[in-house]
């Protein structure tokens, strides 16, 4: 394969990366043992420490509730419940393909986890669309309890974000962030409810925290900066393919920007279209160095490479900008989400079309798909033996496959059972009790 970087990524020490992600990890372990030993205490300090928040509360009442929700403007409501029945009919839909059943020796149940904290991400932006993606989800598939944090915004309570989770049903709403609300809800204080799984995207430090604090709760995905890649051939749009990679820019400073083409001509205006659109962009400083740091262009000589080319990066988002997109069906694998055609893009996904938008990143694609009802449901198994001669064959069975591996013990249970039912004798038996 012949690949030509018309932009590489701009080169990161190894030191300052390491340096970087050591003070991460141990701030966040910090926090997690605090809040183990004080609880409520320590929520309070971080939370007062890192947002300058320290409310006689942070759970809202139903009476905060509705305030907040009363100073949204019904515009913003009315596309809150909108993108939620969108995110609820596709979350149901996988819901119900998803059968509990029942066949001799080997059923299985599906069963909700009791109890889930959902995380949205404030800082920078009120992301209400988190609270879609965890919160709905999870009550499609049947969790009895969500608790949901999220931070304030510069001292205030977001009020659209409460909104987005009241509607999206969370049990419980906490303006809490950081590390501090995900060790809160993972250990549980005075306060704060445990829960058994946490789900939702977050900063450096939350993410971290979920890391941690993973085996003593559920989490839904190791996350990382948001990712972009797309693929284009030469009837693709420069302006369309400039927009839409600078669109997941602006989460924030460290979002990979891959931009793969069949088509130098392409890359080269597409390049020169996001300098120009980086100049009216109100998010142009995050934007920017995202895309002056992270950003690539990569030009290769036919589709069939693109889409290999592609495969390696294993990119969270994956948009297909070809005269035949769906091609990219077959002829990829790895990716978080795929978007197919002009007529899409990743912020459809990111914001309103109903799939959800919390996925792999840092190459985990390979190996996950994103967060989807299944995450919240526990595939569990019963066994019941209710005809006495299959229990004395098992019971032999049983027998020799435990004596292969040495298990004595176990094949003393097997034994039991054929002697109950098929008469089977067994000189260990002959015991008095």
């Amino acid at each position: 394969m012949t690949a030509t970087h018309l932009k590489a990524p701009a080169a990161l020490t190894k030191t300052n990366a390491s340096a970087s992600a050591v003070n991460v990890s141990q701030i966040v372990a910090g926090v997690i043992a605090d809040v183990r030993e004080r609880g409520d205490a320590a929520v309070r300090h971080y939370s007062e420490k890192f947002d300058s928040w320290a409310p006689e509360s942070f759970k809202l009442s139903q009476e905060g509730i509705d305030a907040a929700i009363a100073k949204v403007p019904q515009q913003t409501l009315s596309d809150i419940k909108t993108v939620q029945e969108n995110v609820r009919k596709f979350a149901q839909a996988q819901r119900d393909s998803i059968k509990d059943f029942e066949v001799e020796m080997s059923p299985g149940v599906n069963v909700p986890i009791n109890t889930v904290g959902a995380y949205i991400p404030g800082g920078r932006y009120p992301l209400l669309a988190s609270a879609h993606m965890t919160i709905v989800t999870a009550k499609v598939a049947g969790v009895k309890t969500v608790i949901a944090c999220t931070p304030p915004i510069l001292g205030e309570i977001p009020c659209a974000t409460v909104a987005a989770m009241h509607y999206a049903g969370a049990d419980e709403i906490f303006i809490l962030g950081g590390t501090q609300a995900v060790a809160a809800m993972a250990i549980g204080t005075d306060t704060i409810k445990r829960v058994d799984f946490i789900a939702g995207p977050g900063n450096a430090f939350v993410a971290e925290g979920k890391k941690q604090l993973f085996g003593e709760v559920g989490i839904d995905l190791f996350a990382g900066p948001t990712e972009v890649l797309i693929v284009a051939d030469e009837h693709a749009d420069p302006l369309t393919c400039a927009t839409d990679l600078i669109s997941q820019c602006e989460h924030g400073p460290d979002t990979p920007a891959v931009f793969i083409t069949t088509s130098t001509e392409l890359a080269k205006r597409t390049m020169a279209c996001i300098e120009e659109l980086l100049k009216s962009l109100s998010t142009a400083a995050l934007a920017s160095t995202s895309w002056n740091t992270f950003g690539e262009v990569i030009v290769v000589d036919t589709l069939d490479e693109a889409f290999e080319l592609a495969d390696t990066f294993a990119s969270e988002h994956v948009q297909i900008l070809t005269q035949n997109p769906r091609e990219a069906l077959t002829k990829m694998t790895n990716y978080g989400a795929l978007f197919l055609g002009d007529k899409t893009c990743v912020s459809y996904g990111d914001k309103c079309i109903g799939t959800n938008h919390v996925l792999p990143t840092r190459k985990a694609a390979r190996y996950t798909g994103g967060l989807w009802v299944g995450k919240y449901l526990r595939t569990c198994t019963y066994q019941e033996v209710s005809n006495a001669e299959a229990s004395g064959e098992l019971g032999r069975l049983c027998g020799r496959a435990a004596r292969a591996e040495n298990f004595e013990g176990h094949a003393r249970s097997g034994d039991l059972r054929a002697a109950k039912y098929l008469k089977d004798e067994h000189k260990w038996m002959d015991v008095t009790y």
